[in-house]
């Protein structure tokens, strides 16, 4: 079986979905975050695997706004990191799930803690893959910051759009930055790329490129994690990020980590691994 392809409407946009199952009969709703200029299809392979453990969940990976199929923010809307956690919100409002287990990668791992903390009547369930919580920084930063982002919002505006000569030759680019097998993020790269003649072009909003403006102070970002009360699980790769397992020191009795063989897209080097520890995340609630 394979997914289909919804579309649900928020504010000014579009937001385009893989889905398996319904939302409205099923007892749980397991919704899919991607991370950064990937799109739904970074989950395709969990998603299969997690329907073959258990048919009956509803199944959804979004696009964010911006990324894959969805709408592109309206005007000059950069894509603050606080604006997901609304979308995300409007999102959930119109898919009306019964219970909600998140799961997030890398940004969408930041994006569904931080909207966990914020709605845990919402949220039964969290799991974060290579990520855990909201990115911080300390307040020595904050100018440099602001600076840098403006800055690199200047460039976006004057950068030409940048165009690859196969999909082939996008596949292996794609590949090499994320150090991973190009077969494994091909579908990321086929959602997320269009042709146009003899070209092809990526489908993302460049603005999305353009730096952040702020991060929040450590303690911001530690007040959050430490108000996230579902059941949760952090699955990272044994050649991930390499600042993540050190915040299994802070982590209540309520999270569950986990290490895997993989980089940072280590979903996509071992989804039956990954779908049977979100599957008995999902069997305690």
């Amino acid at each position: 079986m394979t997914p289909i392809e919804q579309r649900y409407a928020i504010q000014d946009i579009d937001i385009a979905t893989l889905e398996y199952g319904n939302s409205k009969t099923a007892d749980i709703s397991v919704v899919f975050l991607h991370g950064w200029l990937d799109n739904a299809a970074s989950f395709s392979t969990v998603m299969a695997e997690l329907h073959h453990l258990e048919p009956q969940l509803h199944l959804c990976a979004i696009d964010l706004p911006g990324h894959g199929l969805s709408g592109h923010k309206k005007g000059s809307n950069f894509y603050p990191f606080h604006d997901y956690l609304d979308d995300i919100y409007q999102f959930l409002v119109n898919l009306s799930p019964n219970r909600v287990v998140l799961v997030g990668h890398s940004l969408g791992a930041l994006i569904a803690s931080c909207y966990s903390a914020a709605f845990p009547e919402q949220v039964s369930g969290l799991v974060q893959i290579e990520g855990y919580g909201p990115l911080a920084e300390t307040e020595e930063n904050t100018l440099s910051r602001i600076k840098e982002g403006i800055t690199s919002r200047q460039r976006i505006r004057k950068k030409p759009v940048r165009a690859m000569a196969s999909l082939r030759n996008a596949i292996e680019r794609r590949a090499k930055v994320n150090d991973i097998e190009a077969s494994l993020i091909a579908p990321v790269v086929k959602r997320g790329i269009e042709q146009h003649g003899e070209h092809w072009t990526w489908r993302h909003d460049v603005k999305l490129q353009s730096q952040s403006l702020y991060r929040m102070s450590l303690k911001h970002a530690q007040f959050i994690r430490q108000h996230i009360s579902c059941p949760q699980l952090v699955v990272l790769g044994n050649r991930g990020f390499s600042h993540l397992p050190i915040f299994q020191q802070e982590a209540s009795d309520m999270t569950q980590f986990e290490v895997i063989e993989g980089g940072h897209h280590c979903h996509l080097e071992q989804p039956f691994r990954v779908s049977n520890l979100i599957f008995g995340l999902v069997n305690k609630i």
